[in-house]
């Protein structure tokens, strides 16, 4: 049974840093990222079961988070101001992407490889699906600029402008209930978060 390094390469997607374009009060990596988007995209699904007739597999949307920004062990993480900067650029490298996906793909034991393609290979994901975990991409973004700006970091602020764009334009019932409910305890301290957590 010959090795597989696919494990050893997304163990190094602690190494890529976030904004790395950007000032930060504390670093952001691709791993933690991935992790939090997870926990996002399960809570939108959930809801949107729950409170909005959905019919999506929570388990499933928490996977494909996890799992959304694994390529970037291969490209690393473009800024998006580069990624996005014109519609050409964003399609080469949406390619780089595909590439990416079927380069770990490779990595894994071909008697494995049917089980992880539905989860690496972003073209294997309802559509449903891709929104969710898009949504939740954008969330955890603006999260992040949300910490910055409370740790005093201002040059997140038209990153967070940009960010609540994005999220106006793909606002769902789902979205609007996370952000109303989870949302604020982001801008209060530890302290605060406690004693609201014990009242």
């Amino acid at each position: 049974m010959s090795q597989s390094h696919f494990f050893a390469h997304l163990s190094r997607l602690k190494l890529i840093n976030r904004w790395p374009l950007m000032r930060n009060v504390r670093q952001e990596n691709v791993s933690e990222h991935s992790l939090q988007v997870a926990f996002v995209a399960h809570a939108l699904a959930v809801i949107k079961n729950r409170k909005f007739n959905g019919k999506l597999h929570t388990a499933r949307v928490a996977l494909l988070a996890m799992y959304h920004d694994a390529g970037e062990v291969i490209t690393g993480d473009m800024p998006t101001p580069i990624k996005y900067h014109n519609p050409q650029i964003a399609k080469e490298y949406k390619k780089i992407e595909r590439i990416a996906q079927k380069k770990l793909l490779g990595m894994i034991p071909e008697e494995l490889r049917d089980d992880f393609r539905s989860v690496l290979d972003e073209y294997y994901y309802r559509e449903d699906e891709k929104q969710v975990v898009k949504k939740a991409d954008a969330l955890c973004a603006y999260l992040k600029c949300l910490e910055e700006l409370y740790a005093g970091n201002n040059e997140f602020t038209l990153a967070k402008t940009r960010l609540e764009k994005i999220l106006r334009q793909h606002r769902s019932p789902e979205m609007d209930y996370f952000m109303e409910i989870f949302i604020p305890s982001f801008s209060l301290s530890l302290d605060e978060i406690n004693l609201h957590s014990f009242l």
